[in-house]
């Protein structure tokens, strides 16, 4: 992928969810000029259909043409929400796939992630304009996308959480989010994980929940040739009635129990502010051991 340079433009679209704080758009704005960007707008970017940020043809039509717009070096995604997997299949990406450019977002833009990954390409999961209180409230998340953007090289070290599997793995970093990969299997968009490291994360889903997506992702042999597994943040995990009776760790130690690859926990990605940026795509080494973790990308 091509790296941005000052004077480059970024194109910021809305695919999913109306978008309806400016303030926050206005401080991903400041933060792009600062960089020495441009910005440029979907034209339906303010629109509201329903749910929608306008109907499946309006944002079908932003993305498309910046997909194939020459002057957009990038495509932030204003924010997730809902209603991506209504327009991924109305898109053209053949133009796309000659002149490839980053395509930044998470949560609900996990569809599009796993469409770029069918085409070998790489893909951005990093902070949207609109998804907190403001785009700026942590550093780390908003650095680590301006080294991707920027060519720089990017490696994470964090402290080892207690419910690890030591180990190093190898392969190219794929996922997203856990409903929205539950929801693409059986479908040309569900990602091919054999050799690769696959990263999951979650907001706002009961723990039975959690462990019903992951248990339809294990049917359909989402762990058994995988290379290491990272947990990004389970946020806002409602309690269950009646108790569950297991944590999210143990949910996930007893999927994988029959496997040996590496799997970290509690990695500052996802419904959190300090959601740093990763390539889906790009091959990556993550060495667990006893007291640190270390994700290092290849540059």
């Amino acid at each position: 992928m091509k790296k941005l340079k000052k004077g480059d433009c970024i194109g910021i679209i809305a695919p999913a969810g109306f978008v309806k704080n400016n303030e926050n758009l206005k401080a991903a704005i400041l933060l792009l000029e600062r960089w020495g960007l441009h910005v440029k707008f979907g034209k339906h970017l303010y629109k509201k259909h329903h749910h929608f940020a306008g109907t499946d043809t309006n944002r079908t039509a932003d993305f498309q043409y910046f997909l194939e717009a020459e002057d957009i070096k990038a495509i932030w995604c204003a924010r997730g929400g809902y209603g991506s997997v209504r327009i991924v299949d109305k898109l053209d990406f053949s133009n796309f796939q000659k002149n490839p450019k980053w395509i930044i977002g998470y949560s609900d833009i996990t569809v599009f992630h796993h469409a770029i990954d069918r085409l070998n390409l790489e893909s951005i999961h990093a902070i949207m304009p609109t998804s907190t209180t403001s785009i700026l409230e942590s550093k780390s998340a908003v650095e680590s996308l301006r080294k991707l953007l920027f060519g720089e090289e990017l490696s994470y070290k964090i402290k080892s959480n207690k419910n690890n599997k030591k180990g190093i793995a190898k392969g190219q970093l794929i996922g997203g989010n856990l409903s929205l990969m539950s929801s693409l299997l059986g479908t040309e968009y569900s990602i091919k994980t054999k050799n690769k490291i696959l990263f999951i994360e979650e907001i706002g889903e009961y723990k039975y929940r959690i462990d019903r997506m992951l248990q339809s992702l294990k049917l359909n042999g989402y762990f058994k040739n995988c290379n290491g597994l990272i947990l990004g943040a389970f946020s806002n995990i409602p309690k269950n009635n009646p108790n569950f009776g297991m944590s999210i760790e143990e949910i996930i130690l007893d999927l994988v129990s029959e496997y040996n690859f590496p799997v970290c926990f509690n990695f500052n990605a996802g419904h959190i502010t300090n959601n740093n940026a990763l390539v889906f795509g790009r091959k990556t080494i993550l060495e667990i051991k006893e007291i640190n973790t270390t994700l290092k990308f290849s540059h």
